[in-house]
């Protein structure tokens, strides 16, 4: 993401323990699907996890915490990792709800305050059926589609769903017991610093980078895809020019935004607009063709449904750009993403979606630039102007921002959705 500040700082300010504590740690239950071409969509059960940052945390026999966000772990706690283990308790979460986050069948909603109007800004991730491992999704070659429900998120929100080459296990090790389970092991391309990296003490601040597919970062007026390469696979501990832009990720990532080419009808909120916003659901698809003789991604695509109809990616049709409805690297190049294709380009994030990455959901707003790379005129990005993305302003228009993330579906190019006939939702069911 081109901004994930905001959302972490307000995620507690607190870095992840190592031990859990004695409260429990209740999953909300979610009902997905894998699809094939041969068998169509089959339902299968995963289950919602916050972000351990999001977890009570304490040293054992007070409340003060293991660490602050941008820095090293307390050096008082954590001398060495093994205290930092000992010393360092995480509590588990009985009622997701406290922290803005609901399932119901297919259904995951997460909104910015919970009920009684406190600041959440939650980030989750998807647990497999154990509920003690991430559900490792390997895309090469296939694709994605959910439905979401954009009307509640106005200029300055983003809702993000994308991808990390986090750990199947969250990091989980002697060190760090709680694991997946507790929400361990984040990392992205922006190469933050965390008082944990896999759960362990990060003693002497470094970085935590890993490769990134932001599949979906929008609200009701702008969408941006972009994938963030790194050259170093799974979860690396970046130090000094190693964490900057030029170091090991692409922070930038190559972006695809139709207002970013001049193409200013296609998504937005009214029905001036291809993909209308305003009325729910759409269903977003993105594919991850692969070269049939190499089997490396060669490109990724975006599609919608709506009113059963599909709609087909925008057409780059600009100077200086080459004519196309995919993002691949001949249309990087053109863009200027120079850092996404020194560090692997399209092949590389394919490599890193071969060797399966853990799907991350959020909601998020940018205290310090009102989300304008995302969706502003100042930026070219969108039709919001400078001041509108202030969350000041943002919950003068929308008193609680959410969005409802729905029929997580993913599988064989061409499974997961029908033109004309769409999936049904599975509604109703257990959330816990």
């Amino acid at each position: 993401m081109a901004s994930k500040l905001s959302l972490l700082t307000a995620l507690l300010g607190l870095a992840n323990a190592q031990r859990p504590g004695s409260t429990p740690e209740v999953h909300p239950k979610l009902i997905t699907s894998r699809c094939t071409l041969k068998d169509g969509c089959k339902p299968a059960t995963n289950y919602i996890v916050l972000d351990s940052l999001a977890h009570p945390l304490h040293q054992k026999g007070n409340n003060f915490n293991c660490g602050d966000w941008g820095q090293a772990a307390n050096a008082t706690a954590c001398p060495d990792v093994e205290s930092c283990r000992d010393n360092c308790i995480m509590e588990g979460i009985p009622d997701y709800s406290k922290h803005a986050v609901t399932t119901s069948g297919s259904d995951l909603k997460i909104t910015m305050f919970n009920d009684d109007g406190n600041f959440i800004s939650p980030r989750v991730y998807l647990l497999d059926e154990t509920e003690h491992k991430y559900e490792m999704l390997h895309l090469t070659g296939q694709e994605f589609t959910f439905e979401v429900d954009a009307r509640k998120l106005p200029c300055g929100m983003n809702s993000a769903l994308y991808l990390s080459e986090m750990e199947a296990e969250g990091g989980k090790s002697d060190i760090n017991p709680g694991g997946a389970y507790y929400g361990t092991g984040y990392c992205d391309a922006q190469c933050f610093t965390t008082p944990f990296i896999n759960g362990v003490g990060n003693l002497d601040g470094k970085g935590s980078c890993c490769n990134e597919m932001d599949i979906w970062e929008a609200n009701s007026r702008a969408t941006h895809v972009a994938p963030h390469t790194c050259n170093k696979p799974g979860v690396y501990l970046c130090e000094g020019e190693e964490c900057t832009s030029t170091g090991v990720c692409d922070k930038p990532g190559c972006g695809w935004n139709p207002y970013r080419v001049n193409i200013t009808d296609y998504y937005g909120n009214s029905d001036d607009f291809k993909v209308d916003t305003s009325r729910s659901p759409i269903t977003v698809i993105t594919q991850f063709p692969a070269d049939p003789a190499t089997g490396k991604l060669k490109a990724i695509k975006r599609m919608y449904v709506q009113d059963g109809k599909l709609i087909k990616a925008h057409e780059v049709d600009m100077p200086g750009l080459p004519k196309t409805n995919v993002m691949d690297d001949e249309f990087c190049a053109a863009t200027g993403a120079e850092h996404y294709l020194r560090l692997g380009g399209t092949v590389g994030m394919g490599e890193s979606l071969s060797r399966g990455m853990v799907l991350a959901m959020s909601i998020w707003w940018d205290e310090g630039g009102n989300m304008k790379w995302l969706d502003s005129i100042e930026s070219g990005a969108g039709p919001c102007n400078a001041t509108e993305g202030a969350p000041s302003f943002i919950t003068t228009v929308e008193k609680n921002p959410e969005v409802t993330y729905s029929n997580l579906r993913w599988g064989d190019i061409g499974s997961t959705f029908q033109a004309g006939c769409a999936v049904k939702r599975r509604r109703g069911l257990s959330s816990n």
